[in-house]
């Protein structure tokens, strides 16, 4: 199969006859009906139906023409990319993080710095074992991730049989996440015991991965909660945890910019375990001016917002 008998395909599918596709491409109707010939044959499939009124798809042929015209966009777009060489190169640079709002920070820090006239930045936020997956796949150059004392062993593992490095940014203590008003949001630190009566929110995570690759922070130690929400995304969990009485655990970081001011976190106290926020990339992979812009950032981040989540317990305290 080639890319000229994809394109030969989409006309004969767009002018729904051989012979005006044949015109519009500049090439005799014989070649383009010779390349579906040959087309159909190799993919043991009719893609076209052919009367004297023209050409018709079949219900394979429009299954096949919905592949067909992605492969073809794909292609041209990948050629407009490269065929000027008068165009200036563009910029790329991609982060995959938990769902932590001191990582969109620090990447909106990083969009502020940057001043060249091309680029192309993404931010995904996802679970820990689509981070992963994208450092492993190259589609982000940089992960941000988290590890506990009792994970760490595994997870590392994990990374290591994936030739990705783990960075170590800050050790965090775990935290409980409620809203202002909660019955427990009056307690200087919880346990967690203390959350078994309340619903708990969990971000959601490929089914039949292990619990090392959660988002939340392990109580192993607790029994399993009998009311669990699932979410898929930060802005739908911290709605839940702002409107209702459940209770989720983190590294209860809150960014002044990204915050909404009907939510806190309490430590979580009775563990000596520790939260390792870090950041993760291949081995072989060089971090680059904005890799290290980001990471940097990252760190400040981090400290910044340590010290905003201070002043907020300080404040609901007075």
């Amino acid at each position: 199969m080639t890319f000229q008998q994809l394109k030969y395909a989409v006309e004969v599918a767009k002018c729904r006859s051989i012979n005006k596709a044949a015109s519009n491409l500049f090439v005799s109707q014989s070649s383009i009906s010779s390349a579906l010939k040959e087309l159909e044959s190799e993919l043991a499939i009719s893609i076209f139906t052919r009367s004297n009124q023209g050409v018709e798809l079949t219900s394979e042929g429009r299954q096949f023409l919905s592949q067909a015209n992605s492969l073809i966009q794909r292609y041209e777009y990948i050629q407009s990319l490269y065929a000027s060489e008068q165009v200036a190169s563009e910029l790329q640079f991609s982060i995959s993080t938990q769902r932590y709002p001191f990582a969109v920070d620090a990447f909106v820090q990083l969009v502020n710095r940057i001043d060249d006239p091309r680029f192309n930045l993404t931010i995904r936020e996802t679970s820990m074992d689509k981070v992963i997956d994208d450092i492993y796949t190259s589609v982000s150059d940089i992960g941000v991730i988290f590890t506990s004392n009792l994970t760490e062993k595994m997870i590392k593992r994990f990374l290591q049989t994936r030739n990705i490095e783990f960075h170590l940014v800050k050790k965090i203590q775990p935290c409980v996440y409620v809203r202002k008003g909660h019955p427990l949001s009056g307690s200087l630190s919880l346990k967690a015991e203390q959350l078994t009566d309340y619903i708990y929110m969990a971000f959601e995570h490929k089914q039949g991965e292990s619990i090392d690759f959660s988002e939340e922070f392990n109580l192993i130690a607790s029994r399993q909660p009998n009311k669990v929400i699932v979410v898929n995304d930060r802005a739908t969990a911290v709605n839940i945890v702002c409107n209702t009485d459940a209770v989720s655990t983190g590294s209860g970081l809150l960014v002044k910019e990204f915050m909404d001011d009907r939510i806190m976190s309490i430590p979580l106290e009775g563990y000596s375990d520790k939260m390792n926020l870090g950041w993760i990339k291949l081995k072989n992979r060089q971090l680059g001016e904005e890799g290290a812009l980001f990471v940097n950032l990252l760190h400040e981040s981090i400290e910044k917002a340590i010290l905003f989540t201070e002043k907020v317990r300080a404040q609901s305290r007075s």
